[in-house]
């Protein structure tokens, strides 16, 4: 790092208030009479929203470069295959 460069920290604080409002609308929406499609996929974004919000702020991917975001998604297909495969069974 150059003497005049200074890394800008991510204000930790309004991630968390994001985090914060996405779990109470979670609770919100977990409690309303939607059909139960629609209230599966609401969820489901709202938690894939989170997680995006801890991995590219708390876990600084955001801030890394390419190689290890690669290797943060690398393992996403498999798991959307064992989700998907285990939801199977239910149905």
């Amino acid at each position: 790092m150059t003497e005049g460069a200074h890394k800008t920290h991510p204000n930790y604080w309004a991630i968390w208030g994001w985090l914060l409002g996405l779990t109470v609308a979670e609770v919100f929406v977990a409690q309303t009479a939607l059909p139960r499609q629609l209230l599966v996929l609401l969820l489901l974004a709202m938690a894939v929203w989170k997680a995006l919000l801890v991995a590219l702020y708390f876990m600084h991917l955001r801030f890394e470069g390419n190689r290890m975001r690669i290797f943060a998604i690398a393992p996403l297909p498999l798991t959307v295959i064992v989700v998907v495969a285990v939801l199977m069974e239910f149905v």
